[in-house]
């Protein structure tokens, strides 16, 4: 026979109590401020910078080639995120990669994680903490500064 109880655990909705309130939560980051998380409206900016410079370079010293300003692009990337923590757009959007844990992401991570960036679809995709796949493969995150 079908008891009061039964029916009234489906009719409470699904159990949430796994899910975390706020992108970052889980990788024990605070909610705002910083450290938190880095919303989509920073990382835009700071890839429509970097892009900005990598074309800008790119026109000067290769006519303009587009394979060779996503080279600029990749080696920008690379070479700032894994020595820095941050490439220019970052810097102007006031975000860096990071670590879960808070460590910089090192020169290997940033070279894949450039990558993996070029391929576009990789940084299109992101979890509930809002990190790209990209971020996901090398264990960083995009943290405010």
């Amino acid at each position: 026979m079908v008891d009061r109880k039964d029916i009234g655990s489906w009719l409470s909705g699904p159990d949430t109590s796994g899910i975390s309130k706020y992108p970052g939560e889980r990788l024990g980051l605070p909610e705002s401020g910083p450290g938190s998380v880095a919303r989509a409206g920073r990382r835009i900016l700071a890839i429509c910078t970097d892009w900005g410079i990598a074309l800008l370079i790119s026109n000067f010293a290769f006519a303009g080639n587009p394979w060779a300003t996503l080279a600029v692009f990749a080696v920008e990337q690379t070479l700032l995120i894994g020595s820095l923590g941050y490439s220019i757009g970052h810097r102007v959007a006031g975000i860096h990669v990071v670590r879960p844990g808070g460590g910089p992401a090192g020169p290997l991570p940033a070279l894949v994680r450039s990558l993996l960036l070029c391929l576009v679809i990789p940084a299109v995709i992101f979890d509930p903490d809002q990190r790209g796949l990209h971020d996901k493969a090398m264990d960083t995150v995009l943290v405010r500064m």
